[in-house]
């Protein structure tokens, strides 16, 4: 099976489109920050570091400390799939982080972008 082209970028690549998304809706780089901190468990430090080693998307997620627990509550479509209904569990962690980066961009405030845990 091939996988998906998003699984062999960069993460570094694709972390300054989430940052970038952000800022054009008067959000900041710390709340992206924060976003990706809270669901893949990485600490501030270890996210730079993964964005240093240029590691792919799927290693990114594959070597996350530990994904949040509660990430099976983030609901929506993204890309016109529902995150709920996406079986292959890389492509829901990375759908799952679009879709709290979309809302970061419409607004949302931090508590209930990370479901009342901010």
């Amino acid at each position: 099976m091939i996988k998906p082209k998003i699984y062999t970028m960069s993460f570094a690549k694709v972390y300054p489109l989430y940052v970038a998304k952000a800022e054009r809706k008067e959000r900041t780089k710390a709340e992206v920050d924060r976003i990706i901190c809270w669901l893949t468990g990485y600490s501030p430090e270890e996210l730079e570091q993964q964005l240093d080693k240029q590691i792919d998307v799927e290693t990114f997620f594959a070597e996350a400390p530990e994904l949040h627990p509660s990430r099976n509550l983030i609901k929506g479509v993204i890309c016109g799939v529902r995150v709920e209904d996406i079986e292959e569990e890389t492509m829901k962690n990375i759908r799952y982080l679009d879709k709290l980066i979309d809302e970061l961009a419409k607004g949302k405030t931090m508590e209930k972008i990370l479901l009342g845990s901010s």
